[in-house]
């Protein structure tokens, strides 16, 4: 079984962008669950304000495996500078990353069947 949900959001001055996919696959006794997010940000700025925010990286790995269970998490957070039209742009972005592991024992995959 394998279930996708896709979804792209863009704000009405198109300043900000949301994409984010979800995928869940059971297969072989494993059910793997991805989530991928991407928030990106674009806000005109002047020369005075030329800072930036500081880039920031994030890494979970998790493993219990008396509960047949693995986690990972990451999230990256960075900024560029941007020139249209003559204008000077900081572009925000923030892009994460989640995968959960889980053994599926074989009542959850009849009842997942069932339905």
């Amino acid at each position: 079984m394998r279930d996708l949900l896709f979804k792209n959001l863009t704000s009405q001055d198109k300043k900000r962008r949301i994409i984010s996919s979800s995928e869940i696959v059971d297969k072989e006794g494993v059910r793997s669950i991805v989530r991928r997010h991407f928030v990106c940000i674009a806000r005109e700025v002047q020369e005075k304000e030329l800072e930036r925010p500081e880039p920031y990286l994030y890494v979970l790995k998790e493993r219990k495996t008396k509960e047949h269970k693995e986690r990972f998490f990451c999230r990256m957070k960075g900024s560029l500078f941007a020139i249209n039209n003559g204008k000077l742009y900081l572009i925000v972005f923030m892009h994460s990353l989640r995968i959960n592991l889980e053994a599926i024992t074989k009542k959850a995959v009849r009842y997942s069947e069932e339905d």
